[in-house]
């Protein structure tokens, strides 16, 4: 008999697994490298109860997944903080403002140059042979090198309490390479202090403080240029939340009062006058007006609003007044939840980044062995101890893994920021890394190929009727139907400026049609059936032309006779063809899967130049039809936009739902296009793609001056007869590698799409 000895842990760990953690976003402070990622990452992990840890870098935060009944906020804080690092609850609906740590940034870089700059101008004058040192004797002038190096290793004290720190426990991180660095400078300069104070005039040449002071005061440079970065890639979140106005004006006792928006309330009435912002989501009670909604739905053109229409916070009442009734404040409005979406795209990882955070691990630790290795090899090759001092120091500096990173989450900041701006809300370092994969891309058909709404495409007239009657006789029929194609009937009957009728003896016959009379005449509307049971002779044929283009036909008979009929079909999206086009030319295999029956679905896909079409088929097949897919090796985006698209677009690599989509459908995609345009698939693609490749490009130069700068620091030139790197200029070359990361992520920020709407007003 065979035994399975169970391990008590595991079995516990197995059983928390099946209970859906719970997410936290915690603010971490502190971190400056791919390394303090890692030590955040590992010591959150390895706590129980904690299924996963996401640390970003730029974004200065950590998302956490834990189980409640095994920890805490407090123990996770309480781990991050022992690992050297401060952490506290972010608030998920606040954006981000980096200009308080960029001023504060400035403040230290300036205290710390005001120091320096004097400290350089005297030991390169020295070096250079410029007499500033007989100004003094060889003792003070040390020691003014000395008192001008410790107010900048004060403003710099950060890199050693957790560079030491975080070495002692055995992780080392950027600030333990700096540290190391230059305390051994400075060290090395005080013991030639004393020894000048004791007779050494000689080694008034070789005290070093330089090296500590202009190190500390060219990575504060560096702190400061990326703080100032940083403001720049978090700009989208910022204007996004400024968008939304501070105060609502809520009629309450039949009075105005004017409050702080955080504190209405859902169920509160609303006054907007012309002009103004509509500061919270809801329903119009009263009031007529046109609203900008640009801002949300990227739609230039204003949009009509009447009573029971939606509106959204933040969107602009141009020209009328109007009350609104509260559905949704604080955290449940459209612009909350797009910040969101946002926030939480960035604080995600691609899986390139974790092997980036992967090689950091160990990336520190091979530089303090080289750092030491190459000192006491030109040691013993009887060099001096301030060139192996030198070379110390240098490998230590020039090898801070700093760019490294910041080569991904600056390119995810901007790219899913850069997004946000054209409506395209990219949840993710992950998906844009799977986005550039997509070789198959699964459309719905109706609300997401289609308009997803009935219109009026034609008007036939028969038996001496024309087709203006037919269409005023229809309207008159159907006013007052909640229907789809009664709505479109009388919509197209307002937009032709008719006034509609009204018929008396009014009946409705459900799944048929409605009857009624107008003056004398008889009126009959509806399907073949209803016709047929007033016993009015259709045109099979002319139905049957009508079903397999796709259409509905809905006829009117008058006194007895066959007055004419109304040809109704779900619009094709103007952009569709050519989305459908320009990603057959990236490679990408369209493919349509709908519940429709085949007849629409065929005369859709035909339209719109998509060959592959899966028609009557149910929310569960649409996700065998993705499985199938994904078995072939293909990698499968779907784009849909209600709830019967859920479970596909969860089972797809890459989700896509439209922002006007379903909550369930928008919180199951992957990437949400809050314009509803299906340009914006092939756009988001190629953000995409500008991204990914950004991320590659940045990390190739956070490697490329590792590998390049470190062998040339450990003195590889001076072997041959070549230079030797000066601590300063490692300091200022690992300084420039940081930030032309950042820069070159900036170039994202000039992104705009290729593809617009076609104008269809």
């Amino acid at each position: 008999m065979k035994t399975t000895v169970i391990n008590q842990n595991e079995a516990n760990k197995n059983a928390i697994n099946d209970t859906k953690p719970t997410i936290v976003r915690l603010a971490v402070k502190g971190m400056t490298c791919a390394a303090c990622v890692t030590a955040v990452s590992r010591a959150v992990e390895k706590l129980d109860g904690v299924d996963s840890a996401e640390v970003n870098l730029l974004t200065s935060e950590a998302k956490v997944a834990y189980h409640p009944k095994q920890t805490d906020i407090a123990t996770i804080t309480a781990a991050i903080k022992k690992a050297g690092y401060k952490a506290s609850p972010a608030d998920p609906e606040q954006a981000d403002d980096d200009s308080g740590e960029a001023k504060a940034a400035g403040r230290r870089l300036i205290a710390a140059a005001v120091a320096a700059i004097p400290l350089f101008v005297l030991s390169m004058g020295n070096m250079l042979g410029i007499p500033f040192v007989a100004l003094f004797t060889p003792w003070v002038f040390a020691l003014v090198q000395l008192l001008l190096t410790v107010p900048v290793i004060v403003v710099g004290y950060r890199f050693y309490t957790v560079g030491f720190w975080n070495l002692f426990r055995g992780r080392p991180n950027m600030d333990s390479l700096i540290a190391l660095g230059t305390t051994a400078a400075f060290f090395h300069g005080l013991y030639g202090v004393i020894m000048i104070y004791r007779g050494a005039a000689h080694l008034v040449h070789e005290l070093y403080f330089e090296s500590a002071g202009v190190i500390i005061t060219l990575i504060l440079l560096g702190k400061y240029l990326e703080a100032v970065s940083k403001g720049k890639t978090s700009a989208a979140i910022r204007k996004l939340a400024e968008l939304a106005p501070e105060t609502a004006t809520v009629i309450r006792a039949g009075e105005e009062v004017t409050i702080p928006v955080e504190e209405v309330k859902i169920g509160d009435v609303i006054a907007v006058r012309p002009g103004e912002k509509i500061p919270v989501d809801g329903v119009v009670q009263s009031g007529q007006s046109w609203v900008d909604e640009s801002m949300v739905t990227g739609e230039s053109i204003p949009v009509e609003k009447g009573p029971g229409a939606k509106v959204i916070g933040a969107t602009i009442n141009t020209d009328g007044f109007l009350r609104i009734k509260t559905t949704a404040v604080g955290k449940d409005t459209v612009l909350a939840r797009i910040i969101r979406l946002v926030r939480e795209a960035q604080g995600l990882k691609a899986n390139i980044a974790r092997i980036a955070d992967k090689i950091s691990a160990y990336f520190v630790p091979t530089v303090l062995i080289i750092a030491l290795t190459a000192a006491i090899i030109w040691l013993s090759a009887g060099r001096p101890f301030s060139l192996a001092m030198t070379v110390f120091v240098s490998v230590l500096v020039i090898a801070c893994p700093c760019a490294l990173g910041l080569a991904t989450p600056t390119a995810i900041l901007v790219g899913t920021g850069k997004g946000a701006e054209y409506g395209i809300l990219i949840k993710g370092g992950a998906v844009l890394e799977a986005v550039s994969k997509i070789d198959a891309i699964l459309f719905d058909k109706t609300g997401t190929l289609t308009l997803g709404r009935p219109e009026v495409t034609a008007v036939r007239a028969f038996a001496g009727f024309d087709e203006a009657e037919v269409l005023a006789l229809s309207a008159a029929a159907e006013k007052g139907s909640e229907h789809p194609l009664a709505r479109a009937i009388v919509a197209e009957a307002e937009a032709k400026g008719m006034e509609i009728m009204t018929l008396t003896d009014f009946k409705a016959h459900p799944g048929r049609g409605v009857s009624g009379r107008f003056g004398e005449r008889e009126i009959v509307l509806g399907n073949e059936k209803m016709l047929q049971s007033a016993g009015i002779e259709i045109d099979v044929e002319l139905a049957r032309a009508f079903a397999v283009e796709g259409k509905t036909a809905v006829y009117l008979g008058v006194s007895g006779q066959l007055a004419g009929l109304i040809v109704l079909s779900d619009i094709v999206r103007p952009e569709a063809a050519e989305s459908v086009f320009r990603l057959k030319m990236m490679g990408i295999k369209p493919i349509m899967v709908t519940g429709d029956n085949p007849a629409a679905a065929n005369a859709v896909a035909a339209l719109v130049g998509i060959e592959e079409v899966y028609a009557g088929i149910l929310p569960d097949e649409k996700t065998d039809i993705v499985k199938n897919l994904q078995t072939e090796g293909r990698k499968v985006a779907m784009v849909g936009d209600g709830i019967n698209d859920a479970p596909a677009l969860a089972q797809a690599d890459i989700g896509i739902a439209f922002g006007r989509a379903t909550d369930i459908a928008v919180e199951s995609a992957a990437i949400v296009l809050v314009r509803n345009d299906l340009l914006d698939v092939v756009n988001a693609i190629e953000l995409s793609a500008r991204t990914l490749r950004t991320i590659m490009e940045n990390l190739f130069w956070a490697f490329f001056y590792n590998i390049l700068g470190i062998p040339i620091a450990a003195g590889i030139l001076h072997a041959f007869g070549g230079p030797l790197l000066n601590p300063m200029i490692a300091a200022l070359a690992m300084s420039f590698s940081s930030v032309s990361v950042v820069l070159n992520a900036l170039r994202l920020r000039r992104y705009r799409p290729r593809l617009q709407k076609p104008d269809t007003h």
